[in-house]
């Protein structure tokens, strides 16, 4: 199975065993339809928790809002709840991690294009015209 969406929060490596780690991580998924007979485009997002067994490497470039393609399998968690109310949530095991976007840190960048345009205005080019 493939899926596409973006990091909802930064990656966390949890231990599982004493030899086994694990990249943890939760995607948003964006959807849109039309109702019949309407002209309102209704917007769906699904909450995805996603697993990567397979190296705790990759969780260095999973920050919040890297758009990611995801490969691999869904799973579902059943519990009951302190509330006695069965619960259930969607985990999707990926065997594969393919990132589409990085996250823009446009803070880092709006100082960076401060600091330059502080720099050009300071030092004069050096030509006559």
């Amino acid at each position: 199975m493939e899926i596409i969406g973006r990091l909802t929060r930064d990656a966390v490596v949890a231990k599982a065993s004493a030899e086994r780690q694990v990249v943890n991580f939760s995607i948003a998924v964006n959807d849109s339809y039309r109702p019949k007979n309407s002209t309102e485009i209704k917007r769906i997002v699904t909450y995805i928790d996603c697993s990567y067994w397979l190296s705790t490497g990759v969780a260095q470039f999973l920050k919040k809002g890297t758009a990611v393609e995801l490969f691999g399998r869904i799973g579902l968690n059943v519990y009951i709840g302190n509330d006695s109310q069965a619960h259930g949530s969607l985990t999707f095991h990926t065997s594969n991690i393919k990132i589409i976007a990085f996250v823009n840190d446009s803070a880092e960048t709006e100082k960076n294009t401060d600091a330059d345009a502080q720099k050009s205005r300071k030092e004069p080019d050096g030509l006559p015209f």
